[in-house]
């Protein structure tokens, strides 16, 4: 039993809210997942620039680290988040960053990279979780959120979600899969790399790789229900985009809101109840096996 939130926004003037009311809904998951959290954030970009969201064994560890990546590369920008860092890159230096940090820092993990997006995870309260990387003080245009409670994997960070597998894009799930291990041989033979035995990164793989062949995410997450063995909630981001799926048996609990203003995402009602205008917004169940996908 995990928790999954997520909130896309509609209107501009929300945008410096996203983080405090994303914030809010993870709290109030405490109980379906007290094991550990984790948020994507999708905020403000510029043009021709990366951003690497990397996890260290401690804050003194990725504080290390960010100062050698800005002598190593002229030009680079690093944000501390506690035990992660955001760090801002030119785009030609992409690929050597990974060849850097596999050589002078191998115990430093890329959660995430893109444009936008921004990862992190750890080990505790969900409340305690956004406290210590400033959640609340975040803004953009979307964001998905997780609190955990182990079932397929140990109690790590590198359990927690979100999961990512390409440029802007993770995934948030609540469920367990079947077929992950047959799935996870498959997809390394298509370039797409794994770094744990999560069955979740397997999902947000697979979603990478059908959008590498060109699908969009909702086709991606169309197509997937034929492929992905299990039962499922899916909360997914993407630079411009969120998406919503549910199994074709849909035993896992899942609600939205709707309003002018933004598309809320919950594994429970209550999560929804502090929102802005949320009594006259639209509520409803999503359906089984029917993809919900909102793009700006």
């Amino acid at each position: 039993m995990c928790g999954i939130v997520g909130l896309f926004i509609k209107d501009l003037a929300l945008e410096p809210e996203l983080g405090r009311l994303t914030a809010g809904m993870l709290e109030t998951m405490t109980d379906r997942g007290p094991d550990s959290a984790g948020f994507a954030v999708y905020g403000a970009g510029k043009d021709g620039q990366t951003k690497f969201t990397l996890r260290g064994g401690s804050a003194e560890a990725i504080e290390e680290t960010a100062e050698k990546i800005k002598s190593a590369f002229p030009g680079a920008g690093a944000m501390l988040h506690d035990t992660h860092a955001v760090i801002s890159l030119p785009a030609a230096y992409n690929t050597r960053l990974d060849r850097w940090l596999a050589d002078e820092s191998p115990d430093t993990e890329i959660v995430g990279r893109g444009a936008r997006m921004e990862i992190f995870k750890e080990v505790g309260l969900p409340a305690d979780v956004a406290s210590r990387f400033g959640l609340a003080t975040m803004r953009g245009t979307h964001a998905i959120g997780h609190t955990r409670m182990a079932t397929e994997s140990a109690v790590t960070t590198d359990g927690a979600h979100p999961y990512s597998t390409g440029q802007d894009q993770c995934l948030v799930h609540n469920g367990s899969l079947s077929n992950h291990n047959n799935l996870r041989r498959s997809l390394r033979l298509e370039g797409i790399p794994f770094e744990t035995e999560n069955d979740t990164e397997v999902a947000a793989g697979y979603l990478t790789w059908r959008m590498q062949e060109g699908l969009s995410l909702g086709d991606a997450l169309e197509v997937g229900l034929n492929d992905l063995d299990g039962f499922y909630t899916f909360v997914v981001g993407t630079e411009n985009g969120f998406g919503v799926l549910r199994d074709g048996i849909a035993c896992k609990p899942a609600v939205m809101a709707e309003t002018a203003q933004y598309v809320a995402f919950g594994s429970e009602y209550r999560v929804l109840a502090d929102l802005p205008g949320i009594g006259q917004a639209r509520i409803w169940e999503p359906e089984p096996a029917t993809v919900y996908f909102w793009e700006r």
